[in-house]
């Protein structure tokens, strides 16, 4: 199952987020050479790893074998603070209903197309029952087919530019409850995220976030 995990059930997941930390690490750093996230500690953490964070993570017992993460963005996100120049034609989003997918990970083992199935469904699945209408996202164009072949609506934001010797864009993607359908039927089950614990409002959540980060403009 894909977990869903937030700062009201983290407690029950402290282990398997600093083996997910480790993991992100090993693949975005070791295996794919993004050397501006190298840490001394083994660990992949930034600046949207945080209280507002919602991580859905693929577990096989306690084991972490993929994941991704979601990020408010009525707070200052990796779109808007790092990558605006990759949405200079309809500009990054700024709304309670849009939320910025990141970190979308597989572990080496388990990289046969079923758990990446199950993933996508689980963005759909997760941010289509807590109301969100779209997700951002920065990505290399190479995603553009896997999407497409999902079920995925995606709408670019600006055009690709070079970025660690890969094409990459801005985009949004469509939460619909068809592509949702289609997914579980694809995949066989009708369900695949799990909630243990308290379960966090992500839109009442990103509007108290939206209050504070005007706040601070304002200060």
């Amino acid at each position: 199952m894909i977990h869903a995990i937030s700062a009201v059930n983290r407690h029950l997941y402290e282990d398997v987020l600093e083996q997910h930390f480790r993991l992100r690490h090993d693949i975005f750093v070791e295996e794919r050479h993004w050397e501006t996230l190298r840490r001394p500690d083994g660990r992949e953490i930034d600046s949207y790893d945080n209280e507002d964070t919602v991580y859905l993570l693929a577990l096989e017992g306690r084991r972490v074998v993929g994941g991704h993460r979601l990020y408010p963005t009525t707070k200052p996100s990796m779109m808007s603070e790092v990558f605006p120049h990759l949405a200079a034609v309809r500009g990054w989003p700024e709304d309670p209903l849009v939320w910025e997918w990141s970190r979308y990970f597989v572990v080496r083992d388990r990289r046969d197309g079923a758990l990446n199935l199950r993933l996508m469904a689980a963005v759909q699945e997760f941010c289509l029952n807590q109301g969100i209408a779209r997700v951002s996202a920065i990505m290399e164009t190479w995603w553009l087919p896997r999407f497409h072949e999902a079920g995925f609506v995606v709408t670019p934001l600006g055009l690709p530019v070079l970025v660690e010797n890969a094409w990459t864009m801005a985009a949004t993607i469509d939460i619909r409850q068809e592509t949702v359908d289609a997914l579980h039927d694809r995949i066989g089950i009708a369900s695949v995220v799990r909630q243990d614990g308290p379960r966090l409002d992500c839109i009442a959540h990103a509007n108290i976030c939206g209050r504070t980060a005007a706040q601070r403009k304002s200060a």
